[in-house]
């Protein structure tokens, strides 16, 4: 376009996301909203039609595209059989009395439906939290606050989050490597969440002390979780030892791993046809894997518009610390959007070449697990998450007395994320 030839390529994506945004604000859908975006990104860098067309069939059969919308694909054909199956509340049920502690339970039983990637799976676990907390001296703002802190610290490394399974295709990073180093993070998330918490006490009935249940019914009932987990990244290491050029090795041991899960739900649960038919005719699935098709198109054009190259060599003569650039830039997606995948999806995109044009790919670890920190700590905050919206209805509380909890933590979060990212770089240049 030529009114925007003699604007910079900052300005320009600047006003690419904010198209983004203002698209996902009116309810379009993300699928839609990086769909447009791209083609309007293409437009503003002065690609031809037939180039754009091109670079989105390219994104769309690139084989690592391909393996994601599959993982993508099973895993929410994994959660809703276990929706369906009743098997989620059963693991629920099945774990009733194993930890005395009521504490422990309060985080536990929201942190175990967090292990699904539910939408909105906050009001599956509020009844549960709501019935610990009758006789405990927490308000339901406070209530409100642990049921939503908790269902999600996990996001930051498990693998069956679509948001992480894109960071880690888009930065090029194993699977299991991502694991082991950011795991630790999820134990900064319990320890910050038990802070507004910290005086919990629970009284009356809520103290009787019955015989503990046997441990192997929850164990079973947890056994399609563990069975995509363990092998899953086992034979991700394993395949890509064997096939170290394959373009998708790494993930195909998820997929392979999700499809054994899947079926073992079908075969334990005597699921029918018809039973099978109510699990894959669900438009969410369709949705969630059209979105993520459009956020690697988004990528696609992005590199062939050359668009992350002039960005590069603007913010190198602005002198902008990367470092600052990785932090804000996911933090401010995450407080707009209020979707993980939203921020890494638009972000992500656009960081990671800039991050190996400032000739530190070598660190792309540590600035990964920077740039989820803080556009999940962004996700956290946002008045548009609705897990936020669905556990505040639930526990009949306006926004503002659960933020005064959990500001803090998202604070904490941040510096935490800061500090780590230090320790990580550190590693890896005495490495």
């Amino acid at each position: 376009m030529l009114i925007f030839q003699n604007v910079t390529a900052l300005l320009r994506v600047a006003i690419v996301f904010i198209v983004v945004l203002f698209a996902i604000r009116k309810k379009l859908s993300l699928g839609n909203a990086f769909l447009m975006a791209s083609i309007f990104l293409g437009v503003l860098f002065d690609l031809a039609p037939p180039d754009i067309f091109k670079s989105m069939v390219a994104s769309i059969v690139y084989p690592k595209t391909l393996a994601l919308v599959f993982i993508v694909g099973f895993i929410l054909i994994l959660s809703n059989s276990m929706e369906v199956a009743g098997q989620m509340q059963r693991l629920l049920d099945r774990f009733r009395g194993l930890v005395s502690s009521p504490r422990l339970n309060l985080i536990i039983f929201p942190a175990l439906i967090g292990l699904l990637p539910m939408p909105g799976g906050a009001v599956f676990s509020a009844p549960m939290v709501k019935e610990l907390g009758v006789h405990s001296r927490l308000s339901r703002d406070q209530l409100s606050f642990v049921n939503y802190w908790f269902r999600h610290i996990w996001e930051y490394w498990w693998p069956m989050y679509p948001g992480v399974l894109l960071a880690t295709v888009m930065a090029d990073i194993n699977i299991a490597v991502f694991v082991i180093f950011l795991f630790p993070l999820t134990f900064v998330a319990v320890y910050l969440g038990g802070r507004p918490i910290k005086g919990f006490n629970q009284s009356g009935e809520g103290n009787a002390r019955s015989a503990r249940p046997p441990l192997w019914p929850f164990i079973r009932e947890l056994l399609p979780i563990l069975i995509v987990i363990i092998p899953g990244l086992s034979l991700g290491v394993f395949f890509s030892f064997v096939f170290p050029k394959g373009p998708v090795s790494k993930e195909a041991g998820l997929i392979f791993a999700l499809l054994m899960a899947i079926g073992w739900i079908w075969y334990k649960n005597g699921f029918s046809k018809g039973r099978i038919w109510q699990v894959l005719n669900n438009t969410q699935i369709l949705k969630m894997v059209y979105m993520v098709f459009a956020i690697l198109i988004f990528k696609g054009i992005l590199q062939d518009s050359h668009a992350v190259e002039a960005i590069s060599e603007e913010l190198m003569a602005l002198k902008v610390p990367i470092v600052f650039i990785a932090a804000a830039l996911p933090f401010l997606v995450g407080v707009v959007t209020g979707i993980t995948i939203a921020f890494v999806g638009s972000t992500f995109p656009i960081l990671i070449p800039l991050i190996h044009a400032h000739g530190d790919g070598g660190f792309m670890l540590a600035y990964v697990m920077l740039m989820l920190v803080s556009g999940f700590a962004g996700v956290l905050l946002s008045p548009l998450h609705l897990c936020l919206i669905l556990s505040n209805e639930y526990f009949d509380t306006p926004p503002g007395p659960v933020y005064r909890y959990l500001w803090m933590p998202c604070v904490g979060l941040l510096l935490s994320g800061m500090a780590y990212f230090w320790v990580l770089y550190g590693l890896y240049q005495w490495k």
